[in-house]
């Protein structure tokens, strides 16, 4: 008789309660459906629900990265560009979930695509490539709006890559080329311009003192010496220059 009971407990626990227990891992919830309703949601770890009758829904809460294909797109000013982005969305009401999308990532993929194509549409190509960080943000906030209903909130939406035409690659490589150069061209006119206002201010100073300009060629034969020349042709207008500065210096002196 006891024999009979225990085969009876065993196989109870083997065919009842057995079946029953499920885990739930740290980053997932559980949604429990009891004949095709939701019953409850269980927490991370070992729980049992009515085997046979009842079955369980797990949805992972961690952040989900989402590569979005590249995408076709017309500028606002009619130059054709693939634009591929990466997604990053989390799940944070399991319920809705399940319940009001049958597929979460298909579902943001598909939206995702669609709203890249009508955001980056409204811009030119030097907007685009400028202000990716506008952009992103308003693909996001478009997403948001249409992912809260679903109990996801997308937390990031990033331009991942820009792939140009071949001709347009080439036209803006020749126009930064063409910026650099006017760049050159500039500041080699304000250095030529600022070397010719200190030119004229040191033939003010000449001017007004033509002996200063008899010092400076002695002071660039002084220069051309050092390196190391035997001979130095002196023109026969420095030997009077000589004369000159003695007298000077010893109208100095008295």
């Amino acid at each position: 008789m006891e024999i009979g009971i225990l085969s009876i407990l065993f196989l109870a626990f083997i065919f009842l309660v057995l079946p029953g227990f499920r885990v739930v891992q740290q980053y997932e919830k559980g949604v429990v459906f009891l004949l095709g309703k939701i019953t409850g949601i269980k927490e991370p770890g070992l729980c049992w629900i009515i085997p046979y009758f009842s079955w369980m829904r797990k949805v992972d809460l961690r952040t989900i990265t989402m590569p979005i294909p590249p995408q076709k797109i017309i500028t606002k000013d009619n130059v054709s560009v693939d634009i591929s982005a990466v997604a990053y969305y989390q799940v944070v009401d399991v319920v809705k979930s399940i319940v009001a999308i049958e597929s979460v990532m298909s579902a943001i993929n598909q939206i995702a695509q669609t709203t890249i194509r009508n955001i980056v549409g409204k811009f030119q190509l030097d907007e685009i490539l400028s202000e990716r960080v506008t952009i992103n943000q308003e693909i996001r906030n478009v997403l948001d709006t249409h992912t809260e209903p679903w109990g996801v909130i997308v937390s990031l939406v990033e331009i991942k890559d820009i792939e140009l035409p071949e001709n347009m690659q080439r036209a803006m490589a020749k126009q930064a080329e063409a910026e650099r150069e006017k760049r050159a061209k500039i500041i080699a006119a304000e250095g030529e311009f600022l070397s010719a206002q200190k030119l004229a201010d040191a033939a003010d100073v000449i001017a007004q003192h033509p002996i200063a300009l008899q010092l400076r060629n002695l002071q660039t034969m002084a220069e051309i010496s050092v390196e190391k020349n035997s001979t130095i042709i002196f023109p026969a207008q420095f030997m009077s220059t000589v004369d000159s500065i003695k007298k000077f210096m010893e109208s100095e002196h008295k």
